[in-house]
């Protein structure tokens, strides 16, 4: 799997995020290209330290989010029209351009971390290496910027 760490892969990230345009049509879902672009900065934010989630789970929803934990940042591709915890969710309209700066800008904060040593632990999955933080954001990522076309 690709890291949001590696130059290269960041910058291939960076240049699908280029060929968006506000008229960008979804393959699958029910977010426009703006709220895409919202939508993505979230996990991103989450990892920088700008973003914490609040999201309560029981202790045997927590086992199960712990046996696919691997599915985040694995080789698989993610399924289409996945779930997604509430403050990752946005229903409401966006600023394409503004959006597409922010993410740009979300994106190199979080590829200059390779080297921290202190992560959030994540509200469903726990913890997870520096490794598998930049795998699961390139993955992430990849998987919205296929739901539309680049």
């Amino acid at each position: 799997m690709k890291s949001l760490f590696e130059t290269e892969t960041q910058q291939i990230i960076l240049s699908r995020i280029q060929n968006l345009n506000e008229t960008s049509q979804p393959n699958w879902g029910k977010m426009n290209v703006a709220q895409m672009l919202t939508h993505c900065q979230k996990p991103l934010e989450v990892a920088n330290g700008t973003l914490q989630l609040h999201t309560k789970i029981g202790f045997a929803k927590k086992i199960m989010f712990k046996l696919f934990k691997s599915a985040m940042y694995n080789d698989k591709p993610w399924q289409k029209n996945l779930g997604t915890v509430r403050e990752f969710r946005i229903t409401d309209s966006k600023e394409f351009a503004s959006q597409k700066e922010k993410l740009t800008h979300v994106i190199n904060e979080f590829s200059q971390l390779k080297e921290k040593t202190s992560w959030p632990t994540h509200p469903l999955f726990g913890n997870f290496t520096p490794e598998q933080w930049g795998k699961m954001q390139y993955k992430h990522l990849d998987h919205h910027l296929t739901q539309f076309g680049v």
